[in-house]
């Protein structure tokens, strides 16, 4: 729906919104805002809210810090679960004072990585995204434990999956606020479950995802219990994963979409995914961010470790669903929710445009199971390894100029400066593990 700056006034009157809470998302993906009041809300729509840069994850120094927040009026949205003072939310880019867009603006970068497409010719890139979360119980302070809300498992209903009111809570607010659903299940692992909403533009995907996010967790907490998007909480247990459904279009037409051919792909679709699977090890990093990413891309729990395609096998990390037409899309499984998705999606974009920009050539399929090759048959079959670790990731990212551009110079430093940090109090923290092998042993 497009609002406008008159509509938005209108329906804060109506509604009896008292604050507005301007969103926009620091470079690791956690969504920040800037709280005002009604009273402020034409001047914020009038682009004239300023916020300081320098206290915001991944942005600038103390000495250049001023920042503008230019809401999308499409965003606009009221809060459902605050019913006496109510809350709307506006998503914001971030400008600088001269009238730039903020080159380490995640969402800007995204629209940057978008123009490029533009002029390649495509005027849109659908996203329809798959983002897993686990509901654990709290305890008597509100704080998480490690108790499971349910022992369901994959497609099960109450009284096993006891998220059941939970999870059909979360699709309600949802769809009050514009989501539209396509399912909502429990997956394999207990206390664990998904919920798909209908593709959009990379934009608004991103924008959703975020939204998603904040939803799920502020119904979960009003059920006692606890959402996290973490990829691995839990050790012998699947992950959560965040496949990504991509597709080109130009106009009204499905850029990967061929009738005459075999599989129903076209050109310049083997093409970019030839891209996604040339710069996989690179864009690694952004897409699986965390330490914790590389728990879940281990063989044996469903999550792709390997760079290759397949229309029929669910192991490799892309899958060609069987739908075409306009339905005509790539499944890329490897990505998982902790990323930030304005980022995630701008390189997995960028890495498929190269690929058509090439002219790559897509490798054969891979139809067998690959977790139960040897790493031998995988390397005779061309069949390399997703990143092992986030420190092997890091290397992958700084050695593919593609990626580098794609997040920008500004981006890219600070993105590399908190993952070594990260990377580097992972290394040297010592874990509960090593105290129960080691502590008697030696």
């Amino acid at each position: 729906m497009g609002y406008t700056k008159e509509d938005i006034l209108k329906q804060a009157r109506d509604n009896n919104v008292k604050f507005i809470r301007l969103q926009f998302t620091d470079l690791l993906g956690t969504i920040k805002n800037v709280e005002i009041p009604v009273n402020q809300l034409e001047k914020a729509l009038d682009n004239k809210m300023m916020f300081d840069g320098s206290s915001i994850e991944g942005y600038v120094r103390i000495e250049e810090s001023d920042m503008y927040l230019y809401p999308d009026l499409n965003t606009w949205v009221i809060f459902p679960w605050v019913t006496t003072d109510r809350v709307a939310r506006l998503i914001c880019d971030v400008y600088l004072p001269d009238g730039q867009p903020f080159p380490g603006d995640p969402r800007n970068i995204l629209k940057r990585n978008l123009k490029i497409a533009e002029e390649m010719g495509f005027t849109a890139m659908n996203v329809g995204p798959e983002p897993e979360f686990f509901l654990f119980k709290t305890d008597e302070r509100g704080a998480p434990t490690l108790e499971l809300n349910d022992h369901g498992g994959y497609f099960d209903l109450a009284p096993t999956d006891l998220g059941e009111n939970c999870r059909r809570e979360i699709v309600l607010t949802l769809m009050e606020m514009g989501f539209e659903i396509e399912a909502s299940h429990h997956e394999v692992s207990p206390g664990q479950h998904e919920i798909d909403f209908k593709y959009a533009d990379a934009v608004t995907a991103a924008d959703q995802i975020q939204t998603f996010k904040l939803v799920v967790k502020t119904i979960a907490r009003q059920h006692g219990l606890h959402a996290t998007f973490m990829p691995k909480p839990l050790f012998g247990m699947n992950g959560s994963g965040m496949h990504c459904h991509l597709s080109l279009f130009k106009g009204d037409t499905n850029a990967f979409y061929d009738p005459d051919d075999e599989l129903g792909l076209s050109e310049t679709a083997r093409q970019y995914m030839a891209g996604i699977l040339y710069h996989a090890r690179a864009f690694t990093a952004v897409t699986n961010p965390t330490v914790n990413s590389y728990k879940r891309l281990v063989p044996g729990y469903e999550a792709p470790c390997y760079v290759a395609w397949s229309a029929s096998n669910r192991s490799p990390m892309i899958r060609i669903p069987a739908s075409r037409g306009l339905s005509t899309r790539i499944e890329v499984r490897s990505p998982d929710p902790s990323a930030n998705p304005y980022l995630a999606l701008a390189v997995m974009l960028r890495a498929g445009l190269d690929g058509i920009e090439k002219k790559m050539e897509l490798p054969e399929p891979v139809d067998r199971n690959i977790y139960i090759m040897s790493e031998e048959e995988r390397i005779q079959n061309g069949i390399p390894s997703l990143p092992k670790s986030l420190r092997e990731a890091i290397d992958e990212l700084v050695r593919d100029e593609v990626m580098c551009d794609a997040l920008g110079e500004h981006a890219l430093t600070n993105f590399l400066e908190l993952k070594e940090i990260e990377y580097d109090m992972y290394r040297t923290h010592v874990h509960q593990w090593e105290r129960d092998q080691y502590m008697t042993l030696y």
